[in-house]
């Protein structure tokens, strides 16, 4: 019996395909992201779902050093109960989340980008009351995350028409 392995000389053509192709990467060298990093300021939190979401944004974007752009968001995020135990208690939560952003130009007040971005996470409601309130914050921190990942990759796959 004969296995075939995979020819490595494929894997060096790889790149070459790529580029061949009209691939360049985002932040690479006449990518089209070129220059969005530490050019977005996003608006101030007001609560802990906020903080979480500008948090990430400016871990995946920069803080901006000199911004050309404005991003401002609205969250809307509401649990529903999945999970019911035979005595009717709610044991799992989905935690839903919805932001509605826009990325404005500065310099000339116009929208540039914008959307609107969903997800959702789960947490159990098992256990103690701080156990249970533990889950919930860990939940919405990582929704913050999943949606601010979102906003950052429609940004970057966009760049090219609002980016000059």
């Amino acid at each position: 019996m004969t296995t075939t392995r995979p020819n490595r000389r494929l894997f060096l053509l790889i790149p070459l395909a790529l580029t061949a192709c009209g691939f360049t990467p985002a932040y690479g060298p006449g990518g089209p992201a070129q220059g969005i990093q530490s050019s977005i300021r996003v608006a101030d939190p007001a609560d802990k779902n906020a903080f979480d979401l500008v948090e990430r944004l400016e871990e995946r974007l920069g803080r901006p050093q000199a911004a050309r752009f404005d991003l401002t968001y609205t969250i809307n995020t509401y649990a529903a109960g999945v999970g019911i135990a035979p005595d009717n208690a709610i044991t799992r939560y989905n935690l839903n989340g919805v932001i509605d952003w826009a990325l404005t130009n500065r310099a000339t007040g116009t929208r540039v980008t914008g959307g609107q971005v969903k997800s959702f996470t789960s947490y159990s409601a098992t256990g103690s009351t701080v156990a249970g309130l533990a889950a919930q914050e860990d939940a919405a921190r990582r929704l913050m995350r999943i949606l601010a990942d979102q906003i950052t990759a429609r940004l970057l796959a966009t760049s090219n028409s609002w980016n000059q």
